[in-house]
Parts: structure tokens; sequence; C-alpha cells
């Protein structure tokens, strides 16, 4: 595992001040950093929304750069992320928020 992606419920919740989140991000806090959403990015997100069957694009957006860059994820919503990993049988270390 080389970092964690945050979810848009993970970034709610350490904005809400939730002790699990911030117990997780204090690790990581000072190497965070955000990435574009390039053009190859952008096709293969679409690629694996189409083969997860799955049409939110922020949770495939967050499945596919985890996968790219061997992170681990933070979500407020495991199962959707379980389901798009499981469609390209990626393993993901998914932490719940």
């Amino acid at each position: 595992m080389n970092g964690v992606t945050c979810d848009t419920g993970a970034l709610v919740a350490a904005d809400h001040n939730d002790r699990r989140m911030w117990a997780l991000h204090v690790g990581f806090l000072a190497l965070c950093t955000t990435e574009p959403l390039v053009e190859d990015q952008a096709k293969a997100v679409g690629a694996l929304a189409a083969r997860a069957g799955h049409d939110d694009i922020v949770d495939v957006a967050i499945v596919e750069g985890a996968v790219r860059r061997r992170d681990a994820v933070a979500t407020s919503n495991p199962t959707h992320i379980r389901k798009i990993a499981d469609a390209v049988r990626a393993r993901l270390t998914i932490g719940t928020v």
C-alpha cells in the first residue's frame, strides 16, 4: 500500500471533525496531494464504470485511482467501493469512516 485515497464521504467526515476520519488522516495529512482528472484517466474511469455497472463517477474515479496508485480507500460507502473493485478483481484495503 502506498497511500490512502479519500472519497467524498471521507472528506465530509473530516470536515465535520469525525474522530475516526481524523485518526486515519493524521498519519498522512502532510503528504496529501490532489490529482487532476486527465483524458486517459477519464477514459479508464468510463470503462470501469461500464464494467462495474456503477453510475457514480466519483466512486469509480476513487477506485480507478486507488488501484493505479496501490492506495487504500477511506470511504463512507464501502459497499459501492467494493462492488467497483470486484469488477476488476482488485484487492483494496477499505477503511470505513
